[in-house]
């Protein structure tokens, strides 16, 4: 027998703020946005979602998990996300094939090139 991987969860200071920019960022849909828990997918029956929960604490330190968003167009999406709010990291990796970006909150993630 094997698990099905149902969500993330994402700690934020701001978990509506947070769920919705990440919403916009990869074309999800809100499905409920309740105080202690804010959940996107891509369709309300389509898992995995990304669940964000309140804490208090702003994140410290770098990420242990990452999210990698393969876009038609790397370029551009760099720059979509940045004005959405995104910002460039320096994870110390040199010249690598993505662009680091860190969310409104600071969780790292990566941005490859296409695979075309």
């Amino acid at each position: 027998m094997s698990s099905v991987w149902e969500n993330l969860t994402v700690a934020a200071q701001d978990p509506s703020r947070l769920a919705h920019w990440w919403a916009e960022a990869l074309g999800y849909q809100v499905i409920s946005d309740k105080p202690d828990e804010v959940e996107i997918r891509r369709a309300p029956d389509q898992p995995p979602g990304i669940v964000f929960v309140p804490v208090t604490e702003p994140k410290r330190g770098r990420n242990r998990l990452h999210l990698d968003l393969r876009p038609a167009d790397q370029e551009a999406e760099v720059e979509r996300l940045v004005d959405m709010g995104a910002r460039h990291v320096d994870t110390d990796q040199g010249d690598v094939g993505w662009t680091a970006l860190a969310d409104p909150e600071g969780n790292e993630f990566r941005v490859l090139r296409s695979r075309g």
